[in-house]
């Protein structure tokens, strides 16, 4: 494990990421507010536990450092210039899902999409649930395992993935992430199953911004750091290589793909910032 990891399994409150709590909480911050003072339910409208789990959603987008908004946060949400202040577009919550995974401050998330995604595509709650434990165990972080704690970590991520069985009222519907239709479950919601046959088609510039963002400095990206970019947005490899075909036509003069004597990479031919991707995207819209 990275040393930069560090497990979580709480803050939430036990509340799913609501669909407009990431806009009120960015415009609370960029009105100088303080989540800690007792008039932050008056500003957020949210009672008391939802204001510290609105602040927790913010970091574990990425979407806040330090009390500090990224640049990022001010990309998406910015009143003026943000691109999708109103996370109406679909680009846009595949790029939070992805700033989800990536930034690992909410733990389950990577270890669920990346991780235990690799051993299995259908599961119960109690599968996942003892990964967890064997992978807090094996890594030396025993004492951060809380069998109660992720219980109800794990019981939240599925309420931000998976469509209700039984729909009674609006607001079952008012989660963020429900639209990808990433994670599905049976009749009973007794076994659930990541949907890559008939989840919502990756937007290839959100792909691309990951490749960005997973390979740093490096000049080309090895199939296999594919194949794990794939395993988060649940793209089976059918899916990968559309996609690797579609950036590699829209970016012919940033990137390539090879395939010499079996050996599959993305190449770099000059440099292009993950922004600019992303701005590739929404200009045309």
């Amino acid at each position: 494990m990275s040393d930069k990891i560090k497990y979580t399994f709480s803050g939430h409150d036990t509340f799913q990421c609501k669909t407009l709590w990431l806009k009120k909480g960015y415009d609370f911050v960029m009105a100088d507010n303080d989540f800690n003072s007792d008039n932050a339910v008056v500003h957020l409208g949210v009672g008391k536990n939802m204001v510290s789990a609105i602040r927790y959603w913010l970091k574990s987008f990425g979407l806040l450092e330090n009390d500090t908004l990224t640049d990022i946060a001010h990309y998406i949400f910015d009143n003026e210039a943000g691109n999708d202040s109103l996370t109406e577009d679909l680009a846009t919550l595949w790029l939070l899902h992805y700033l989800l995974v990536s930034t690992n401050h909410a733990s389950l998330y990577e270890l669920t999409f990346n991780n235990f995604h690799k051993e299995k595509k259908e599961f119960s709650t109690n599968q996942l649930q003892k990964f967890v434990k064997f992978h807090c165990t094996n890594n030396g972080f025993d004492a951060l395992y809380n069998e109660n704690t992720v219980k109800k970590d794990i019981d939240v991520l599925l309420k931000n993935y998976v469509l209700p069985a039984d729909t009674k009222t609006n607001e079952d519907y008012s989660v963020l992430l429900l639209e990808l239709n990433l994670i599905r479950s049976d009749n009973e919601q007794k076994n659930y199953f990541f949907n890559e046959f008939g989840k919502r088609a990756i937007i290839p510039e959100i792909f691309l911004y990951a490749i960005i963002d997973k390979k740093g400095n490096d000049k080309s990206v090895s199939y296999d750091t594919l194949l794990e970019l794939a395993n988060i947005f649940c793209m089976n490899t059918a899916e990968l290589e559309i996609c690797i075909k579609k950036i590699t036509e829209q970016f012919k003069n940033y990137i390539s793909f090879s395939d010499n004597a079996g050996v599959k990479q993305i190449q770099f031919k000059q440099e292009i910032n993950k922004f600019e991707v992303l701005d590739y995207y929404y200009n045309q819209k």
